[in-house]
């Protein structure tokens, strides 16, 4: 890669592209610089105008609802399942308002949201659907790669995800292909570069106000390389997976493990524990590494207070901030690894018993 002197948005970046297609079964891949900027293209590209409004669920990472702002757009809350962490369709009809355009789902840690729920629902009020389907590679519903369910998704390589880069990267995935040329020009200036016949009147070079979100060849070079294990990655994450629920299932103080739904995948392990804080705590003493997924909902971030939230409006989201913790889960942890995790947890427990 370095020889042929091509450094971002080349060959390696285009074999990627292809591979990403052929594995998801999307009809168009776009590699970006991360997913965040992928949401903030796919929004565009999607037709968000200036104050259209977006739900977002109310328990994810910051930028399922930064990436609406950037784009141009105003993010409107609504509460995630009763017994889960999507979003809650009830929750969306009810937020949903005149001015409201799109429904952004979030697949989170090791499932679908309720996308035929969500879908009926989107259907009925008129609303499009784009999927924060950031941590969710391999993830399907009845053989449809996440992300293909609306008119598009994203994808996150952040090192630490299923499919993780050595740095920053990203990818929209669509089967629409006007909202794929306007991502593929948006990435690289609003350079469209040649009249494209699904684009009527856009024919100059620069047609659209873009960004320099253009993926770097070292961070496809190393997906390519990764993608050829990811099933094989995915498998033992499930395995490992297994073995928390058989080791955790029924312990005092874990409040719920994770659900293995069909089509899922484990990106993260993600229990939900009475004393979070303290176990947390416990658990890094004993040299075991763990993360708060997410400890602040989105509607009480200072940089929404503008739109005016209190705490106790979405209680499932502000629930599930108190009370999860990811777990170590990387393909090369080992089972014993895991039950040194699992007897750090029951000590805990039985030392406040």
């Amino acid at each position: 890669m370095i020889e042929n002197g091509k450094y971002s948005h080349g060959h390696k970046v285009a074999r990627l592209e292809s591979a990403l297609a052929a594995y998801t079964g999307a009809r168009f891949v776009i590699g970006v610089n991360s997913g965040t900027d992928a949401l903030v293209l796919l929004l565009r590209a999607a037709g968000l105008r200036p104050g259209d409004e977006v739900v977002v669920p109310a328990f994810s990472f910051v930028a399922s609802a930064s990436s609406v702002v950037l784009a141009g757009g105003r993010p409107v809350f609504a509460d995630i399942e009763p017994g889960g962490y999507g979003v809650d369709p009830a929750s969306v009809a009810r937020v949903a308002g005149e001015r409201t355009r799109f429904v952004m789902p979030v697949h989170l840690f090791s499932q679908l949201a309720d996308m035929d729920a969500l879908l009926d629902v989107s259907r009925g009020l008129g609303l499009a659907v784009v999927e924060d389907s950031a941590e969710a590679i391999g993830m399907r519903h009845r053989g449809t790669h996440a992300g293909l369910l609306g008119v598009g998704g994203v994808l996150s390589f952040f090192p630490t995800k299923t499919l993780g880069a050595i740095g920053d990267a990203g990818a929209v995935l669509t089967d629409d292909p006007r909202i794929a040329g306007v991502v593929d020009a948006l990435r690289h200036h609003g350079r469209f570069g040649r009249t494209i016949d699904n684009f009527p009147g856009i024919s100059t070079e620069t047609g659209l106000p873009g960004i320099n979100s253009k993926m770097d060849d070292i961070q496809a070079a190393v997906l390519l390389a990764k993608l050829t294990r990811l099933d094989a990655d995915i498998a033992r994450r499930a395995r490992l997976a297994a073995r928390y629920a058989e080791s955790l299932t029924g312990l005092p103080g874990v409040r719920k493990l994770p659900e293995a739904r069909p089509g899922g995948v484990f990106y993260v392990y993600v229990i939900e524990a009475e004393a979070r804080d303290e176990l947390a705590a416990h658990l890094s003493a004993r040299g075991v590494q763990t993360e708060v997924y997410y400890p602040v909902p989105l509607h009480l971030q200072p940089c929404f207070r503008y739109l005016g939230h209190r705490s106790g409006d979405f209680p499932n989201a502000e629930a599930a901030c108190r009370h999860t913790l990811a777990l170590p889960l990387y393909p090369d942890l080992s089972e014993a690894d895991v039950e040194k995790v699992c007897g750090a947890i029951r000590d805990f427990y039985r030392g406040r018993s």
